[in-house]
């Protein structure tokens, strides 16, 4: 939802040891391997040796691209949050084409990229509360978003298209915290969820109705 956080596309990758290339197949296999095990068993189940040994790398070897296990999770979760927004694009800046159509082209887009990763997502959840470093990250990454459908907001009620209300960054905040909590339930069945099938027109009907208080809000005259 937001803009590429480098002039290059992505992110900073943290924790990596400095001078390696991004596309260096040892630490690719690493992250690899790491998502791969997160399928059958929680992060803090998987040791350095199980990921050496799944890229076909030394322990020793493990620590020139990464200095903890902690590295290559928050690793994962700067890709995964790359790629969500460069599949996001510019869907917020047509909004006023057919808001409909682009908010859900937005949410659809999210839940496709979360859905893609849902073990490095689910991981993540689940360690943030004991890991600062994770929890600090996806706070910027939320904040990114909060901001970016916030400026929407505000710009829908600027051309008349949605009525003033709720402060707009409240607004955002809310659907957005929305979203991450919906999202959790449906990958991990964690207690009631909306089925997968469903998510996306559930997540987009909520939305259209907090901030124009219907499911059909108008385009733009020249659209």
């Amino acid at each position: 939802m937001s803009p590429a956080r480098t002039s290059t596309g992505a992110a900073p990758t943290r924790g990596r040891r400095s001078g390696r290339s991004t596309g260096d197949d040892r630490e690719l296999a690493i992250l690899a391997t790491a998502e791969r095990l997160l399928r059958t068993r929680p992060f803090g189940d998987i040791s350095i040796d199980d990921l050496a040994r799944g890229a076909g790398i030394s322990r020793p070897t493990f620590y020139f691209y990464f200095p903890s296990k902690d590295a290559v999770l928050l690793t994962l979760l700067d890709r995964v949050t790359d790629e969500a927004n460069a599949a996001a694009g510019d869907a917020l800046v047509r909004l006023a084409d057919d808001p409909r159509a682009r908010w859900r082209e937005l949410i659809a887009r999210f839940h496709a990229t979360f859905g893609g990763h849902r073990d490095v997502v689910l991981a993540c959840a689940q360690v943030r509360g004991t890991n600062a470093e994770v929890r600090r990250l996806w706070a910027e990454v939320l904040e990114r978003w909060v901001r970016a459908v916030e400026a929407a907001i505000e710009g829908e009620r600027a051309r008349g298209a949605a009525p003033d209300g709720l402060p707009a960054r409240d607004l955002a905040i809310a659907l957005n915290s929305m979203n991450e909590r919906v999202w959790y339930a449906t990958f991990a069945g964690d207690g009631p969820a909306v089925a997968e099938r469903d998510v996306v027109d559930v997540l987009l009907d909520v939305w259209l109705t907090a901030i124009y208080r219907t499911t059909t809000p108008p385009v733009s005259p020249s659209a």
